[in-house]
């Protein structure tokens, strides 16, 4: 973000901090334009992120042909509606195609897509047809299990909500037992 679109968010929340009846003068908020730049800066990398260098040519040759899957990856991104947070987690799964991607790069690409405007369904679709594309793999599996505080906090006020989304390609989609193996799997215990 250059100093310019920074210079401006200032102003923008300077300015809602007029709009709901706060004094930006007040000791307690002197400073927050600048931090809400700063966390907007970081809130919003993944427009501005490279994927290519984000991965990095962690994809290598590889013959395994087993299930890959990387469960429970924490996950916090903002409803594009309301620009209130939604979190929760990912499990994401691959059958290698002949490559297989170093694993720290899963939830780096979930990391770079969740760090935009989102809806969770996207969001999830984003992450699955990344992997596919980068991988041609025989299956990509992404399952989010998301918290939305435009639900939590405002609006409905259900507490105890989650919203699940999927996304199955390959032979997840089209095998009935590659599914059930990646839904059961994800349902375990952790180590």
């Amino acid at each position: 973000m250059n100093d310019k679109d920074k210079k401006h968010l200032e102003e923008i929340t300077k300015s809602l901090l007029e709009s709901i009846g706060e004094d930006p003068n007040r000791e307690g908020l002197l400073k927050t334009p600048q931090r809400v730049a700063k966390s907007w800066e970081f809130l919003s990398k993944g427009y501005k992120e490279d994927l290519d260098t984000l991965i990095n040519n962690a994809i290598f040759e590889e013959s395994a042909k087993d299930m890959v899957i990387v469960k429970n990856i924490e996950f916090y991104s903002l409803c594009e509606h309301h620009l209130i947070p939604f979190h929760g987690k990912a499990h994401v799964a691959y059958i290698p195609n002949g490559k297989i991607i170093g694993l720290s790069k899963i939830p780096r690409i979930i990391d770079h897509y969740s760090k935009r405007l989102q809806v969770q369904e996207r969001l999830t679709n984003q992450i699955a047809n990344t992997l596919q594309d980068i991988l041609q793999p025989k299956g990509v599996a992404v399952v989010m299990e998301g918290k939305h505080f435009c639900m939590l906090m405002r609006g409905v006020q259900k507490q105890n909500s989650i919203a699940t989304t999927s996304s199955m390609l390959g032979l997840f989609r089209e095998k009935d037992t590659t599914r059930n193996e990646f839904l059961n799997l994800i349902q375990t215990n952790n180590v």
